[in-house]
């Protein structure tokens, strides 16, 4: 990759901000980000989005449900461990 080619960087940032490439090709857009303010503003927007959305999308389970649950665990457990 040459150093200022944006267009690649960015059609790799996705997968650069999953953590899904190798270290050579994860190192090369690095160095661009450094070089390049336009990219990595486009970096830290992609960034931040993702936190907003793993922060405020998150399903809420009600108490009630997660002790029924965790009752159920619990007595499968037993029943499994008593019948060996």
């Amino acid at each position: 990759m040459a150093e200022h080619d944006c267009s690649e960087a960015l059609s790799q940032l996705q997968v650069f901000l999953d953590g899904e490439l190798t270290d050579e090709r994860r190192r090369l857009i690095a160095h661009h980000l450094d070089l390049c303010p336009p990219c990595l503003d486009r970096h830290d927007f992609e960034a931040e989005l993702r936190r907003v959305v793993a922060e405020r999308c998150r399903d809420q389970v009600p108490d009630d449900l997660k002790i029924r649950i965790e009752a159920a665990i619990r007595a499968q457990s037993g029943a499994e461990s008593g019948s060996g």
